[in-house]
Order: C-alpha cells, then structure tokens, then sequence
C-alpha cells in the first residue's frame, strides 16, 4: 500500500476533500475582510471571492455527496490525492512563472488562491472519474470471483453426482446379474411346471430385469461422459456414420431404411462419443418411424468455428410441449409397448455434444418428421474441410 493511502485510511479520504472545501471558505471569507487595493473595484472584488469560495464550496458539497454516489469509500483517498495533485501542479506552475524573466505575477496570494482552487476542482473531477473507475473493476473482480466460486462449486456438485451415479450404478449390477440368473434358472428347471398365469409372470419379470440392465448400462455410460471420455482430436463424421451404419446395418435392412448424406466434415472431437450421438440418433430415427419406410437425411454446414449438424428423419414427430423434456434422463414419450428403449439415448446425445462445446436442438412437427441440429468444433489450424457437395447413398 503507498503511503498516501495509509495517511488517507487513517484520517479519510473523504474527510481531506471537505478540509479543502472548508479551507477554501475559510480563506475568502479571511479575503472578504481584507483591505482591498484601491485599484480594484467591488464587482473585482466579489468576482475573485466567487473564484474562491466556489471552488471551496463544490469541493465541501462534492465531499459531502460522496456517500450517495456508487464510488466504493476504499476509493475516497483517490479523488483526495487527484484534489491536492491539481494544487500541487499548479503550485509548481506558478513558482517556474514567477523565476521565468519578465513581469510577474502581481497579486500571488490572491492568484494562488484562485488557480489552486480551480485546479483542486479539476482534480476532483479527475479522481472522481478514476474512482469510478476502480469501483467498476472492484465489482467486476467480485463478481468474476464469485462466479468462479459458483463455477467450481457446480463442478464439484457435477463430480460428486457422476461418483454417485456410477457407484449406484456400478453396484446395482451385481444384485441385478444375481436375480438374472435365478430367473433364468427357475425358468430353465422348472418353466415345464408353471402354468400360463405363472410363465406370464416369469416373463414379465425376465423382461423387467432385463430393461433395468439396459437403464443401468445407459445410466453408467451417461456419467461417464466427462470422466471417461478421449481426448477431442480430428475425426472424420465420414468414417464414424460409415461405422455407424454397419453397427445398424440390421436394422437398417429390416426396415428398408434410406440414409442419405452430404459429404461431412473433419470435426475437434471424442471418436467413440460422436460414433454413439450419431447411432443413437440414427436409431431413433428408424424405431420412431411413421408407416412409411423410414428416411434419414444427414448433412453439415459451416457456421463460423463450427460445424452444424443435421439429422432429419420423416418419423412420427414429437409434440412441442414434449421437445423440452426429450434431453432429460429416462424422460419416455411412450409406453414400453409402443416403442422399446430406456429413455436415455437423447439425453446422452445432450452430454456428448456438450462435452464437444456445442449445443443440440430438436425441431419436429407431429405427423411430418423430426429433425436434430448439434454444433460440433471445427478442426483447429486446418484451412482445407471437406467441400459441402452433397452425394448420397442408400440401402
């Protein structure tokens, strides 16, 4: 801390202002009661005690604001030391005017008082700008280190429920793999003895721990995103939906399924995480489908450093008040009859591509299709992506 601070946090920085403004007065009032030269007149007079006292008297109103102004009061001292700087500046202005060669200055007393008091003013505007200055950044610097505060906080929040989410899930899988393998044997050695009600019964049980297998897979796979994941470096979108259509390649044929293209870009990201967001996606598109043989159109777009890309299918739609709630963990539209799943593919779609940096969006009429576009990072220092010529293929 300089000096002058310690001088003004002991005695105040708003207190040297109004000690200014206060001398000042007190000094034209001394002036007022001086005897004049006769060569001034009154209007003189009251014109140089105006000079005076108004500069003592803007200072004294200016000291006496401070506290209803937005100025920290840590930041007093400066609009202080700004005042006495200007009378010090001017103090020196006038002693190298007077060792100057030529006339001098006729009155100093009266000229001291009257440049020193504007000149304190000017400080005073001075330092008044430099304080609000200061108190700008101080409550930037607060709330920057509030939100990093707020940041960290969430990411550790973030931390411990990935921990808890996958030692729940981690430590469920063995109850569950127990009563899998009863079930599977009771029905093994003893499914010639139940009746129907009882392998009804069986069933529904078999099939009910083999959903929740599914939910806790999705569940450990879905917190592990940030944890687990690869580091982000090119990948060709190209070689992953080529993948991709190979691990659906059953389905694909099952359901006469066109996929159609536009040739795709080199993106920053994790291989494996983008194989599974395009897999999923592609998937929901053929299990969500209309009456008609499902068609997938998937194509890119550059958008300044980043790549949009798009997913269209000529599904069933999802309602608009139901698009919100599509991302959100075991958040299903419909019953396990309708369509199988665990709910968990869309919102393991939204953590990858968040993990990316970007975003995900839904954009779906009932009746007429659904189409998803996510923003994926552009290969760094790369000038030459792939061209947006379109070409397509289908199975």
């Amino acid at each position: 801390m300089r000096l002058w601070d310690r001088f003004a946090a002991v005695i105040g920085g708003r207190n040297v202002i109004i000690a200014l403004g206060g001398l000042y007065l007190i000094l034209v009032a001394g002036w007022a009661f001086m005897p004049t030269s006769p060569k001034m007149s009154l209007v003189n007079t009251h014109i140089i005690t105006s000079f005076i006292g108004g500069s003592g008297f803007l200072l004294l109103i200016g000291g006496y604001r401070l506290p209803r102004t937005d100025i920290h009061p840590r930041f007093y001292s400066t609009i202080a030391g700004w005042c006495l700087v200007g009378i010090g500046v001017m103090l020196v202005i006038i002693v190298l005017y007077n060792f100057q060669p030529g006339p001098k200055i006729a009155n100093p007393v009266r000229s001291v008082l009257i440049l020193t008091g504007f000149s304190s003013v000017a400080g005073y505007g001075v330092g008044t700008y430099a304080a609000q200055a200061k108190t700008h950044a101080r409550r930037l610097e607060r709330q920057n280190h509030l939100l990093e505060q707020t940041q960290r906080q969430l990411e550790e929040s973030n931390e411990r429920l990935e921990q808890f989410a996958y030692a729940a899930s981690h430590d469920l899988q063995e109850p569950l793999r127990m009563v899998s393998s009863y079930l599977g044997l009771i029905e093994r050695q003893y499914g010639d003895e139940l009746d129907e009600d009882g392998e009804e019964f069986l069933d529904y049980a078999i099939d009910g721990s083999e959903r929740m297998k599914e939910m806790i897979d999705g569940l450990l796979e879905y917190s592990r995103v940030d944890t687990q994941g690869n580091p982000l470096e090119p990948v060709d979108l190209e070689e992953v939906l080529v993948n991709v259509r190979k691990d659906l390649e059953l389905q694909i044929e099952e359901t006469g399924t066109t996929i159609k293209t536009g040739e795709l870009p080199r993106v920053e990201g994790d291989e494996s995480q983008l194989r599974q967001l395009f897999q999923n996606l592609l998937s929901n598109a053929i299990e969500y489908n209309s009456d008609e043989p499902p068609r997938i159109d998937v194509s890119a777009e550059r958008d300044a450093e980043e790549w949009m890309i798009s997913v269209r299918d000529n599904g069933i739609g999802i309602d608009p008040e139901d698009q919100d709630r599509v991302f959100e963990v075991f958040q299903r539209l419909h019953s396990q009859e309708e369509h199988s799943g665990t709910g968990i593919g869309l919102a393991l779609c939204k953590r990858i591509v968040e993990r990316h940096g970007g975003e995900i969006e839904v954009d779906s009429t009932p009746g007429e299709g659904t189409t998803f576009v996510f923003s994926l990072p552009v290969v760094t220092n790369e000038t030459d992506n792939h061209s947006t010529q379109s070409k397509s293929a289908s199975t």
